[in-house]
């Protein structure tokens, strides 16, 4: 019999805020951490916003500074993450089987400001480039310097599948639970690489929103003025364990992963198909997983990312799944207050996802002011905060990536 997952710690630092519990609250308040690029590199691209940590106080810190050089800045904000996750768990404050606890952490893109300052090193000599680049932009380092901080030897897994990576580690690290070859698992993703590069190449392909005049109106999922992404940075992480081995340890309980599901749009390299078939079947596939029914769930925390196709493709999908249910389903995406990490947006939002679950209050989408046709007969919640007063609270998580890559979680709160 597969085993039940719960979700016993949680870490985030992203622009909401340098620790899960700000962060949350933050979300709550439906504020937005979008700012202005002031750099002139940044002056020729149409681009100039971005959701970044530069305005976080009292950053937490738990890389030595004799390691930083050695690691990426998505794998430093990894091991931030994970730090709070494994303090909330207290999973290793009594004596573990670390060779039953594993790591499933990706990390969608490489640094790319750390590839040209590498190649212009090389310009000038051989001896310039670093010992530690290849480290540094290995999309598994993040996942392997986790295992290497805590020592343990389970299952060390890492993905990289663009946007959808968070939720892939994630849905991985609870089958690894599920089917036996783990008893917990680190499991989320982390992405730092906002650069004048990478900006301008997601503005080539018109995805990243210009309303560069009012940045924290910028991002606004669902919106009818809505004109594309506000790229952000952070990580995310979420300890999972086997039911009886939380039990065994008297470990507090936020919630519980019910079900995974996995599918591909086999159409494009950056848009869905316009009927949202891709993001049905995995929809579909992770509450056939969770064996639940499609009416129980009443929450559908998006992907949503502030794109004019993608939204109302979503949008789409969601009212083809749940059909007449639609009038009892809320949707949401925080996207508007901290943009979208990337990578790590999946793992961050299931987060968020969990304890909507866990505390019964479903977070808002920030800056959606005038509601998209395509969201007809849901319950788009916007503004603010909206209580969730059902006694099982079930929800799913969507995350889509370039290439046609597609993941979908089904959690809800713990009732043994």
């Amino acid at each position: 019999m597969k085993k039940r997952v719960v979700i016993t710690g949680m870490g985030a630092i992203c622009p909401a805020g340098a620790n899960k519990h700000t962060s949350w609250k933050n979300v709550l308040s439906g504020k937005s951490f979008v700012r202005k690029l002031d750099n002139d590199l940044y002056k020729n691209i149409p681009s100039k916003i971005a959701a970044t940590l530069d305005g976080l106080e009292n950053l937490p810190e738990s890389v030595p500074k004799s390691k930083v050089r050695t690691m990426a800045p998505s794998t430093r904000l990894a091991l931030i993450a994970a730090q709070e996750a494994v303090d909330d768990s207290k999973l290793f404050l009594s004596t573990v089987d670390k060779e039953n606890i594993g790591v499933s952490v990706g990390v969608g893109m490489v640094d790319l400001e750390d590839v040209c300052q590498t190649a212009k090193a090389l310009e000038i000599s051989y001896s310039k480039v670093s010992p530690y680049f290849v480290p540094r932009i290995l999309l598994n380092m993040a996942a392997g310097q986790i295992s290497m901080t805590y020592g343990i030897q389970g299952p060390n897994h890492a993905v990289s599948t663009a946007c959808a990576t968070g939720a892939h580690a994630i849905g991985d690290g609870f089958r690894f639970i599920q089917y036996g070859q783990a008893k917990a698992m680190i499991c989320g993703a982390a992405e730092s690489c906002i650069s004048p590069l990478s900006i301008a190449s997601f503005c080539r392909i018109r995805a990243l929103s210009t309303q560069n005049d009012k940045p924290e109106l910028a991002s606004r999922p669902f919106d009818v003025n809505r004109d594309g992404f506000v790229i952000g940075e952070g990580s995310g992480m979420l300890i999972l364990e086997e039911l009886e081995h939380a039990l065994n340890r008297n470990a507090h309980i936020y919630g519980e992963v019910l079900g995974y599901g996995l599918s591909g749009d086999a159409s494009h390299l950056t848009a869905p198909p316009e009927n949202g078939q891709g993001a049905l079947l995995a929809m579909t596939r992770a509450i056939l997983d969770a064996n639940v029914d499609y009416t129980q769930i009443s929450y559908v925390n998006a992907h949503a990312t502030s794109t004019p196709v993608g939204d109302a493709i979503e949008l789409t999908a969601i009212k083809r799944l749940f059909n007449e249910h639609c009038i009892n389903v809320h949707v949401s995406s925080t996207k508007g207050s901290h943009g979208h990490l990337l990578g790590s947006a999946g793992n961050l939002e299931s987060i968020f996802t969990i304890l909507a679950c866990y505390e019964g209050v479903i977070p808002p989408t920030a800056n959606l002011n005038n509601i998209c046709k395509e969201a007809e007969n849901l319950i788009c919640v916007s503004k603010s905060p909206m209580q969730w007063k059902q006694e099982k609270r079930i929800a799913i998580k969507n995350a889509f990536g370039f290439g046609g890559t597609n993941a979908c979680l089904c959690f809800s709160n713990f009732i043994s």
